[in-house]
């Protein structure tokens, strides 16, 4: 511990002529009477109240010293401490096309990817981690932060409609990496969702699977779609509601592969919520690694222990001089 103030301190030598007042004071209100002998009263008890009597100023006196402490402004000291932890630089790149909203999941397969990445986010308390969002374009929803909560807010307030339509997977991957060649920790990674195949944008995903690869950068790709037809929009009717049919579910398979065991990743297919949440227990427990993390504790005032025995000090007092200790005019 240690103190703002400390020349406060000095406040204590009020104690020495408080104290020489009081001793001046019982001289002056005890009054004396000369007599030849005290044998007659010296086999008396000593009085409990005579005991107490100085009592009231020790407690004034106590409540005054953490009055003085309080004013030196006691403080829990702050520091940096390097602290070795596992964690890792992580980009979740999600497709938020129109067909992210067919019913083969539950709600939906944007509403399920959330939930599962929200999970993720969660368990991995000590990464960076940033979301990108791409569609027709792709552009950093969030850059990686080690600030959970405002991730969690951004995955939970996250909707389609605010970039054109289409899948360019290769934009997605690409601005991924962008995001994430600064990153300092020695593990990289992205983890690409997505339940298409690549139909706009300017990079092809190969060509941008071997820029992950040459910045030692994995790439974990999830195809999202069961197997066969699903429920998937198909327009809007008159009254701006989205109309719905039955279409077969056509995922890329073979370029997504392709980019993860060319980045040194993983690919994985989802057909339901149960195995997207698996998916993404399966990437949290292969993304462990190593890295230092300085951690600053801020300077706190740390006064309330003598607050409360300043209080207790008067508070006793008070108690003391109008009960046990009352006099009377």
């Amino acid at each position: 511990m240690e103190f703002a103030k400390p020349h406060f301190f000095w406040l204590f030598l009020i104690f020495v002529p408080l104290i020489a007042w009081y001793i001046w004071k019982l001289r002056k209100q005890n009054p004396a009477m000369r007599t030849s002998s005290i044998a007659a009263v010296a086999a008396l008890p000593t009085s409990y109240r005579a005991l107490l009597r100085h009592l009231l100023f020790v407690l004034r006196l106590g409540a005054l010293a953490c009055l003085i402490v309080i004013l030196c402004r006691p403080q829990v000291h702050s520091q940096w401490k390097n602290t070795n932890v596992e964690g890792t630089d992580i980009i979740i790149a999600m497709d938020i096309s129109t067909s992210m909203l067919a019913q083969d999941f539950t709600p939906d397969r944007f509403g399920a990817a959330k939930e599962v990445a929200s999970k993720f986010v969660n368990g991995r308390q000590s990464d960076n981690i940033g979301l990108v969002v791409f569609a027709g374009e792709s552009f950093t929803l969030l850059p990686m932060t080690a600030d959970k909560s405002t991730l969690l807010n951004a995955i939970s307030t996250l909707e389609m409609g605010f970039i054109e339509d289409g899948t360019a997977i290769g934009d997605g991957l690409a601005t991924s990496i962008n995001r994430l060649v600064d990153g300092k920790a020695k593990s990289k990674s992205i983890i690409l969702l997505t339940d298409g195949s690549n139909n706009t944008g300017l990079v092809a995903p190969l060509a941008a699977a071997d820029i992950a690869k040459q910045k030692g950068i994995k790439v974990y790709t999830i195809g999202v779609g069961k197997n066969g037809s699903a429920l998937s929009p198909v327009g809007i009717n008159p009254f701006g509601k989205i109309e719905y049919d039955y279409l077969k579910v056509t995922i890329d398979e073979n370029t997504l592969r392709s980019i993860a065991s060319s980045t040194g990743g993983k690919y994985f297919r989802a057909v339901d919520n149960a195995t997207l949440q698996n998916i993404f227990k399966e990437i949290d427990s292969l993304e462990k690694t190593e890295m230092d993390v300085e951690s600053h504790r801020n300077v706190e005032d740390n006064y309330m222990l003598w607050a409360w025995l300043l209080l207790g000090f008067v508070g006793l007092e008070l108690l003391l001089r109008h009960t046990v200790m009352r006099t009377l005019p």
